[in-house]
């Protein structure tokens, strides 16, 4: 059994006044076993964020299952669900969804906060992630006072603070620059390496080419998949890009 598994998953909207139907799923399914590290590809519309925001009981699929652990994350009742996501999932958005309000260190530990966690424990968790994820100069300062960079892994310690089985990242790279961008990919890498399992949404090939699978979205479908192996990141990049250009002209992916 994976640690992930999607099964035959699908989801219809209905626009308002019930005039029109829109499938943005159909049939979806895939696993991911512990410490993987998938991308989720697929072009503006495909369904990509449709299907992240059901893995993040955001949204309820129309008909299929969801198991995390063998645990079906779907029948959840309504006033289990908020600490369900804030003991189990880690996010990481494009836009941080930092408070600037709150310092670095409070919005890092606010999921704690929230669930009651001691706050020596806090510390005890706090003080070594800072660091390894190099903000611990940061902690007294505000959002607003430090750089994209460094208020993505602000995003990054609040999500892994709670030891989350799954981080769930939505387009993590795209309000960043480049030199932000590649410190993100190899922080993202490295703490995969530790046994940390991910699952990203991105339009980057860049970004994709770090993980170590790719699911390709087409309309509402997975197309098509990618294993990276032995493959480095250049070599993992050209197949990336020669498999979205396929998605896009209608063609045949091989290999």
């Amino acid at each position: 059994m994976h640690f992930l598994e999607v099964r035959n998953v699908k989801k219809v909207y209905t626009t308002r006044f019930g005039a029109n139907q829109v499938q943005a799923l159909t049939n979806v399914s895939f696993g991911v076993e512990k410490g993987e590290y998938v991308a989720i590809m697929g072009e503006s519309g495909s369904g990509k964020t449709t299907l992240l925001n059901i893995l993040a009981t955001l949204d309820r699929p129309t008909e299929g299952e969801v198991l995390l652990n063998g645990k079906s994350i779907l029948n959840l009742p309504h006033r289990e669900i908020a600490a369900f996501r804030r003991d189990n999932l880690g996010f990481v958005f494009q836009d941080f969804n930092l408070l600037d309000t709150f310092s670095i260190q409070d919005n890092i530990l606010l999921p704690l906060v929230l669930a009651n966690v001691p706050f020596s424990e806090m510390e005890r968790r706090l003080k070594p992630l800072a660091r390894r994820l190099g903000i611990e100069q940061l902690l007294g300062k505000y959002p607003y006072e430090v750089s994209g960079g460094e208020q993505q892994r602000t995003a990054i310690a609040r999500a892994l603070v709670t030891r989350p089985q799954l981080v769930l990242a939505d387009e993590p790279t795209g309000a960043l620059d480049s030199r932000s961008t590649d410190s993100l990919l190899r922080l993202f890498r490295d703490i995969n390496e530790e046994g940390q399992t991910i699952l990203m949404v991105t339009h980057s090939t860049k970004a994709a080419c770090f993980a170590k699978r790719v699911l390709f979205i087409k309309d509402g479908e997975i197309f098509h998949q990618l294993y990276k192996g032995s493959l480095s990141e250049e070599e993992m990049y050209q197949k990336i890009s020669d498999t979205m250009t396929m998605i896009a002209t209608g063609g045949v992916v091989c290999g």
